[in-house]
């Protein structure tokens, strides 16, 4: 029988080996071993959908308190192994990230915005009580680890290759207290279309006040599986109402704050002809920072004609200015999903019933969501030029 109390958790390190033996204060690129896959999938017939397939190599480091991290490891696609009392299993002490590397059409793959997403992961961390590290080494441990699996980068014309960092708990002990072991581990999933599949669809949402996603002081605004997992089954119950997305509001006022898994965006016609572009803030914590959000309001910060804006917006603008013709459109933004226009929100009134509020939708274009939308592809697959937002890797 294996049993350990809280009192007996600063044996465990001592008691349990660190994972590798050659054990360092920071993984990085340098001190990265790799162990090939004597079998590539790489030229077989594929599933394409979102995370369905996954390439032949993974990437891990795992760590232990008093010693720090192992020196990074890329080896076969492989099965965890875990202890079935790692904290990750009871306590939900992990998060994610999520990123693109994209095939131009000059045939060179880049990482969009890898920078973001590393240094939003570390952040992540820190609140989970999770390991630091060092956010320019994992993503040069990325690149690495995309140039071992290149030619898994698909070349079809909405095709990306989704990176998928994973920091976990891994203590062999349920004890109630802050980690001691953790495993990071980086997977890699093609994508041959879009995350939809099929043509961009059109969302319906379902906003409900009596559903909450995020509240102030929580952990809303990091990318943790727990804020996942809670929002299925009432995204099962917008289905019956023919609703693919739930539009999470917050508070008396009924702050609009997220779509589904997306940020929201909505403009506006104002009266001196310009076009307001606005999303909620970050202030309250309550809102992940979006890498495409931070790109979208970047974009449209150059266009003369538009005015953007972070603010709180409330269902009742937006069924004021749907009514009175101000309201031009909603879209939603993210990594996997680019840009998503909505069409339709199905409003929970007070007394119960469903108001349908049709939501303008210009589909031309030269409609400011197909403009911003074209802009950020061609920056991603590298029809535009923007080293900034471009890591390049290379081929082995």
């Amino acid at each position: 029988m294996f049993s350990l109390t809280s009192r007996h958790a600063s044996k465990l390190v001592s008691s349990v080996n660190c994972p590798h033996q050659l054990a360092t204060r920071a993984f990085s690129v340098r001190n990265l071993q790799v162990i090939q896959n004597p079998n590539s999938g790489a030229d077989k017939a594929y599933d394409g959908a979102f995370g369905v397939t996954y390439t032949d190599h993974m990437f891990e480091a795992d760590w232990c308190v008093d010693k720090g991290w192992s020196g990074g490891l890329i080896k076969p696609f492989e099965n965890l192994s875990l202890h079935p009392g790692s904290k990750v299993l009871h306590y939900a002490i992990e998060l994610f990230e999520g990123i693109k590397a994209y095939r131009g059409d000059d045939g060179k793959v880049r990482i969009f915005r890898l920078d973001q997403n590393m240094n939003r992961m570390l952040r992540t961390a820190k609140r989970a009580g999770l390991p630091d590290f060092d956010p320019k080494e994992l993503a040069k441990c990325i690149q690495r680890l995309i140039s071992q699996d290149y030619n898994w980068v698909p070349s079809t014309p909405q095709g990306a290759l989704y990176i998928r960092p994973t920091l976990i708990s891994t203590d062999p002990q349920i004890g109630v207290s802050a980690p001691l072991f953790a495993k990071l581990f980086v997977i890699l999933s093609p994508m041959t279309g879009s995350y939809f599949g099929g043509t961009r669809p059109r969302a319906t949402l379902l906003a409900d006040p009596k559903y909450i996603r995020a509240w102030a002081g929580g952990v809303g605004s990091f990318k943790m599986g727990c804020n996942y997992a809670p929002t299925f089954q009432i995204g099962a119950e917008a289905a019956k109402y023919d609703c693919n997305q739930v539009l999470w509001l917050y508070g008396q006022e009924e702050l609009i704050t997220e779509v589904g898994t997306m940020n929201i965006f909505a403009y506006f016609r104002k009266p001196n002809g310009k076009i307001e572009l606005a999303t909620p803030g970050l202030d309250r914590g309550i809102i992940l920072p979006g890498v495409v959000r931070s790109s979208i309001i970047d974009l449209a910060r150059e266009y003369k004609e538009v005015e953007v804006v972070e603010r709180d917006i409330t269902m009742a603008e937006l069924k004021q200015t749907q009514k009175d013709g101000s309201l031009l459109g909603i879209f939603g933004t993210g990594t996997a999903v680019g840009i998503t226009p909505v069409n339709t929100i199905k409003y929970r009134e007070k007394d119960g019933s469903l108001t349908d509020i049709q939501v303008p939708l210009d589909d031309t274009p030269k409609s400011l969501p197909n403009r911003l939308l074209k802009e950020l592809l061609d920056i991603q697959y590298g029809r535009v030029k923007k080293p900034e937002w471009q890591f390049l890797v290379e081929p082995l």
